[in-house]
């Protein structure tokens, strides 16, 4: 998983009267609100002994937050676990983080992080309740992004502001450093970040404001935008598929001829008629025709149309699909299985522009642009003398190959989160969303049946989602098994035993423990896992499960 991923919508579970964030419950509160909480306790307990009480509350927050999401997701790397803090703050509405640099040394324990916070809450709360701040006044970020490293890194780390809004400057800015890379001037700071000093009643204050949380901010969804684009690529994230997309944009608005290839299911009709709807031609007809579904003599009489009394059951002249698309585009999909016959004729339509109706003598002109596509290897049919080399050549002018899924995996959950609003829409579920212990399981998976498997697998899990949450049991059972299995098998020497109990333990882990929902995605009934659970437990194995879950639900 990396940071930039995370979706609010997707972490949070609404009920009359909670919000939870898999099993830790959040609270709204207004901006003016804690302006005023800001004013009343700088005006109670000075503004030192504020700046420490908010700078806690921040500390605290942001270590719930890294465990969060060390719980919830399992991260490519230390440091996208850390940009989750950032995100995190972002989506919470909280501030819109710059992370400038970063820095690592995980062996040696070092780490360095220079922020911008931009529209920071804290600041614009202290200028509307105290007027402008002598130093630096967003306590409650420092605080957050403080406790956020330090969980992550698991020693102590320090973020300090430099500049502030409250205080004049045009924007809030923060360097954080592990302890160790502070030096003298820590010293400065280290007494924020203790309470020894605080009042009991302070104290209790502190405790409660921890089960406070800013204002979230639902993410705007981006399909409205991009609905008459590239449907159903909303976002396009991997070099693989943005290269198909330049290439296909500097082809269209040419009537030069294109084939484009790739496996079943990888969206090769998808990129066709984009390219046509870039084109000179995108306010002609887009026709598309499966060469592969229909035998020789109707596919001859679907393109080029055919006269009447031509053969038994013509009794009328027919216009073929080659002159409906006058002033557009045909693409002849699965080109590869069309017979010799209709392969020269083919040619004669790319050389001269002119085809020939069943039947007739007299050539006709048509205005179209021609486009293939394939999933088979058309070079290996030419050496078998199953595909004509000429025709070949003429139709591959440009080749397209279309990647598939498996090989631009950083489009999936984009590609996932905007199947999941059309089919909200097409479902009529309006409140139908993909939860984010599901996103695991997709990114894992190959995907051999490429996007048109994974819209498939999101319409079965819509149907099954019950109150419209897409959850790893909604999911089909292969692509849960299959994900889960498939990063536990690395060591090709471990037993089947290992690798079942990995899972076991796996599936437990990412359900908090609910037997009932492991049982659903295992595929078992709840009576074979208990079993299961014993036997591991005589073996020894049901220790470690019992570590990895929350308590007190080991027992479900």
């Amino acid at each position: 998983m990396r940071a930039e991923e995370i979706v609010l919508g997707e972490l949070l579970e609404f009920e009359d009267g909670r919000i939870n964030l898999h099993g830790r419950r959040l609270v709204l509160h207004s901006l003016d609100a804690f302006a005023q909480f800001r004013k009343d306790l700088v005006g109670m307990v000075g503004l030192d002994q504020a700046r420490r009480i908010l700078t806690r509350f921040g500390y605290f927050w942001g270590q719930a937050d890294a465990a969060a999401m060390k719980r919830i997701f399992e991260w490519d790397s230390l440091t996208e676990w850390l940009l989750a803090g950032p995100r995190m703050h972002a989506l919470q509405g909280v501030t819109r983080v710059q992370v400038k640099s970063l820095e690592i040394d995980e062996a040696a324990g070092r780490f360095r992080m220079e922020v911008v916070w931009h529209g920071s809450g804290e600041a614009e709360e202290h200028l509307t309740a105290l007027e402008k701040s002598e130093v630096p006044a967003c306590w409650m970020l420092v605080g957050y992004a403080s406790g956020y490293a330090t969980f992550c890194m698991g020693k102590e780390v320090y973020f300090v502001e430099k500049r502030c809004r409250a205080a004049g400057d045009r924007a809030c800015t923060a360097i954080g450093m592990d302890a160790d890379s502070w030096g003298p001037e820590l010293e400065l700071h280290l007494p924020y970040f203790r309470a020894e000093d605080i009042r009991g009643t302070v104290r209790r204050l502190t405790e409660e404001l921890k089960r406070k949380m800013r204002e979230l901010a639902r993410e705007r969804r981006r399909a409205a935008r991009l609905e008459h684009s590239l449907s159903p690529y909303v976002e396009v994230r991997s070099e693989a598929f943005r290269r198909v997309l330049d290439l296909a944009a500097r082809a269209a608005p040419f009537d030069t001829s294109i084939l484009i290839t790739g496996e079943t299911g990888t969206g090769k009709e998808v990129i066709a008629r984009h390219i046509h709807k870039l084109s000179r031609r995108a306010a002609g007809p887009f026709v598309a025709v499966n060469c592969g579904a229909l035998p020789e003599t109707l596919l001859e009489s679907e393109l080029f149309g055919h006269k009447a009394g031509a053969f038994t059951g013509a009794v009328a002249d027919r216009v073929g699909l080659f002159e409906q698309a006058k002033g557009g585009t045909i693409l002849l999909d699965e080109i590869g299985d069309i017979s010799p016959a209709v392969q020269t004729k083919l040619l004669r339509v790319l050389q001269e522009k002119e085809i020939m109706r069943v039947g007739e003598s007299v050539p006709r002109r048509v205005d179209v642009r021609i486009m293939a596509a394939t999933n088979r290897d058309l070079d290996a049919a030419v050496r078998e003398g199953k595909f004509r080399e000429d025709l070949l050549y003429r139709l591959r002018v440009i080749e397209i190959e279309v990647p598939p899924l498996r090989e631009r995996q950083e489009d999936i959950i984009p590609l996932a989160r905007h199947m999941v609003e059309r089919l909200a829409q097409t479902l009529k579920m309006p409140h139908l969303r993909l939860d984010a212990t599901a996103l695991d399981y997709l990114l894992r998976y190959p995907w051999p049946g490429n996007v048109r498997e994974l819209e498939n697998a999101l319409e079965r899990a819509a149907v099954f989602s019950g109150g419209g949450k897409i959850t790893p049991e909604c999911l089909p059972p292969k692509i849960v098994h299959g994900a889960s299995i498939a990063t536990g098998i690395g060591d090709p020497t471990r037993s089947l035993e290992d690798v079942e109990r990995e899972h076991i333990r796996a599936v437990l882990a990412r359900v908090n423990g609910n037997r009932s929902r492991a049982a659903k995605i295992l595929g078992i009934s709840p009576t074979t896992l208990w079993r299961r659970l014993r036997e591991m437990e005589r073996a020894g194995g049901n220790r470690q499960v019992h570590r990895d879950l929350p308590a007190g639900r080991v027992e479900g």
